[in-house]
């Protein structure tokens, strides 16, 4: 009987368990510090000792809300953690008394009382109730035993005349089961996290934990109706760090890959909660289906931004918006297709010129004149070339985006200077060039400027090249254009916010 109990012992799963403890943060100072024995959980640092213990329990509180719920299959946690019911934790051949646990297998919380930890597990109410100061925070399920009511088929047959024994009708009146064969055990289902099986003897025990922790709320978050990707972010960004400590215990290279993956899902997700509801990570309102989607790409759009504002051959804003539209078209191999619909639609006052300048300049290479550019359709383009975006063998070109990119950014770049009321308003070159800098110049709601701070006024001359006094009147253009609301140019920035008309557009600082 002892070695069947000690048996069953070794084969059940183990119970979670995890700490939260509170220390001085340094000699000579009233600061504490939190720390909890998950590895997902980062160290905090708070002013005082009683700030620390409503933040230690609040965050023990936090941990016990997530937890998966005891599970019936486990062994107590407290086994080798000086238990009043258990043995003394020798080699189990040793082991001369049954195994004494009993009674539904719960999540206990212990706590000292001079609340500096608090430690919860899971162990069996028998355990919980020997515990000195333990307190039951959920208890699992106990499988309900199995009845019959049906009676025992009357004898019949050779056994007819047999004899009638009274304790033979006794049970046949009160349903008794036969005696039934004694069922080989099975042993509990491996936990597993990601199609990986977590090791018996993975160490620390705390990590085991989470990565059981972390498998059974993946399992639940698939089982939704309808998607959290806050939540999920949260997830991917704890099996990161899971996954990566587990890599740094193991050695295990593949374990490391699946945490760079975790993270880039993680990141995924929550830009996505940040698109559906417009960028702001609480808010419940409609969301913005921007057509440059990845925080990338807004970079990448930046970046050309920056390179014409360096390069730009000719000066004037007009030069820099057909130089930075013909960089966008020829960014990847230093050549392209143009038509003449695609200058006639940036608003320049004279584009036969400006190419012919651009031409002259040796910036841009044509196989005919400006005026046959100007009149090309789009059944015959013109080609076009850019000798100093044509990359070498010897030197890297000025992007690292690739051929999908480049698209990509001209197809944007082509929709905020085509802008309908723009075109409708007849805005010229330097408003198109100006509007197309503030939509990479906004947070995610549109307030311009990193943060929602405003736009210095020496940034934004620099990226379009017109005298301070212009840019009123640019700014006034832009509002009258539905783009900009609550416009405020001051000499040193300018204020405001994009309107919600122009978010799709916008590439978000910092998404």
């Amino acid at each position: 009987m002892t070695q069947a109990a000690v048996s069953e012992l070794d084969e059940r799963v183990p119970g979670r368990r995890w700490t939260v403890r509170l220390d001085a943060a340094g000699r000579g100072s009233a600061a504490v510090r939190i720390s909890c024995s998950r590895p997902a959980c980062a160290e905090q640092r708070l002013p005082s000792a009683a700030v620390g213990r409503m933040a230690a329990v609040a965050h023990l509180k936090a941990h016990l809300r997530a937890a998966p719920a005891p599970r019936a299959g486990a062994y107590c946690a407290c086994r080798a953690a000086g238990c009043h019911t258990h043995l003394p934790d020798t080699d189990r051949h040793a082991r001369s008394e049954p195994w004494r646990c009993g009674g539904p297998v719960v999540l206990a919380v212990i706590t000292d009382r001079e609340g500096r930890w608090w430690h919860a597990m899971e162990c069996c109410s028998r355990c919980a109730a020997a515990t000195p100061g333990a307190k039951t925070a959920a208890t699992s399920k106990v499988p309900e035993p199995q009845t019959t009511d049906r009676l025992v088929p009357a004898a019949t047959g050779a056994s007819a005349g047999a004899p009638q024994f009274s304790d033979h009708q006794a049970a046949a009146r009160t349903g008794a089961p036969a005696s039934r064969s004694v069922p080989a055990r099975r042993r509990p289902p491996q936990a597993k996290i990601a199609q990986r099986i977590i090791p018996h003897n993975l160490r620390p025990l705390a990590l085991r934990d989470e990565l059981i922790e972390l498998g059974d709320l993946f399992r639940a978050y698939q089982q939704r109706t309808e998607p959290d990707l806050a939540l999920l972010a949260d997830l991917q960004e704890r099996k990161a760090r899971a996954f990566t400590t587990w890599a740094d215990v193991s050695g295990i290279m593949s374990l490391r890959l699946e945490a760079r993956r975790a993270e880039q899902a993680a990141t995924a997700a929550r830009f996505q909660h940040q698109q559906r509801t417009g960028g702001i990570a609480d808010s419940d309102g409609p969301a913005v289906p921007r057509l440059l989607t990845v925080p990338t790409q807004g970079d990448h759009a930046r970046s050309v931004l920056e390179y014409v504002a360096d390069h730009s051959p000719l000066p004037g804003p007009e030069a820099r918006l057909l130089v930075l539209m013909l960089t966008l078209r020829t960014v990847h191999t230093g050549a392209g297709n143009l038509v003449g619909q695609d200058l006639t639609a940036l608003g320049l006052t004279d584009p036969e010129g400006l190419v012919e300048k651009l031409t002259g300049c040796g910036w841009l290479t044509l196989p005919g004149t400006a005026e046959d550019l100007l009149g090309s359709r789009p059944e015959n383009p013109t080609p076009i070339t850019v000798p100093s975006l044509v990359p070498h063998e010897d030197k890297a070109g000025p992007f690292t985006f690739g051929k999908k990119m480049r698209p990509k950014l001209s197809g944007w770049a082509q929709k905020v200077i085509s802008d309908k009321k723009l075109r409708k308003t007849k805005a010229a070159a330097s408003t198109r060039l100006l509007a197309l800098t503030l939509a990479t110049q906004t947070d995610a709601s549109g307030i311009l400027g990193p943060g929602g701070q405003g736009i210095a006024l020496n940034t934004l001359t620099t990226w379009v090249p017109v005298a301070s006094g212009e840019l009123q009147h640019l700014v006034d253009q832009l509002t009258a254009a539905d783009w900009l609301a609550n416009a405020a140019l001051t000499d040193a920035q300018l204020t405001g916010q994009l309107t919600e008309r122009v978010l799709p557009l916008t590439c978000p600082l910092g998404a």
